[in-house]
């Protein structure tokens, strides 16, 4: 299922198991069927499966999300820790690679392997007033590619994300967002959202590199995004492009 698909049938649901399943259907035919959602800065410590219901946001296996309970690992778990300080999407097995793990840390990503959690990718997802909530895609597979597929899953959970608040909006409420983008800062992520980098969309709508950057900063801004991704996300989410 390709991302406007998920929109469509996303629009569609109103329950929140329902979109949940949907998007565990959709990542699970890039390989990775096992998904977690939830917020980090709700009241309290950071914390990982505790977002609202579990069955509805959490399929992990049971026996390591018991585990996970019953011994904190939140308090230490380096996908946790790493969210609330990088602003992009991260590989689970690059994180011993790029970052000094701890002990515990290191027990932590070995034990979620053995569950049957071997490869995973997090996606922080970051909202107005320092709002941070993630979503998590792990793999069962050994020979599973998380970095194929990270563009693809970084933008699922954007959607999910904002499918996810249509249904339950924060309780400080929400406004109806409108925004009015040219024809071509649309035309440019239109084709951001085909995986095209700001040079080949240049080449394709015969303006500058310079050009193309100036017309998606000005999209970003008016959908009050940070990235690309979550600006085609908005975008398609709005029914703009």
């Amino acid at each position: 299922m390709d991302l406007f698909s998920f929109v469509e049938c996303a629009k569609q649901t109103r329950s929140l198991k329902a979109l949940f399943e949907l998007l565990v259907s959709c990542s699970s035919e890039q390989g990775f069927s096992h998904v977690a959602y939830g917020s980090l800065t709700d009241t309290g410590p950071a914390r990982l499966p505790e977002y609202l219901r579990a069955a509805v946001t959490v399929n992990f296996p049971s026996d390591w999300c018991e585990r996970y309970s019953e011994r904190r690992y939140n308090a230490i778990d380096p996908v946790v820790r790493r969210t609330t300080m990088l602003s992009a999407p991260f590989l689970w097995d690059r994180l011993a690679d790029q970052h000094q793990l701890q002990p515990g840390e290191t027990r932590v990503l070995n034990e979620a392997r053995e569950a049957g959690l071997k490869h995973g990718v997090t996606v922080p997802l970051f909202g107005p007033f320092g709002r941070l909530s993630v979503v998590s895609f792990a793999s069962s597979f050994d020979d599973a590619d998380p970095e194929h597929r990270l563009s693809h899953l970084n933008a699922l959970a954007w959607q999910f994300h904002h499918a996810f608040a249509e249904i339950a909006p924060s309780s400080d409420g929400r406004c109806q967002m409108q925004v009015a983008l040219s024809e071509r800062e649309k035309d440019c992520l239109r084709w951001v959202e085909q995986g095209k980098s700001s040079w080949e969309i240049g080449v394709i709508l015969k303006v500058s590199e310079n050009t193309v950057n100036f017309h998606l900063k000005n999209a970003m801004r008016k959908l009050g995004t940070n990235s690309r991704t979550h600006c085609v996300v908005k975008a398609i989410r709005l029914g703009l492009i």
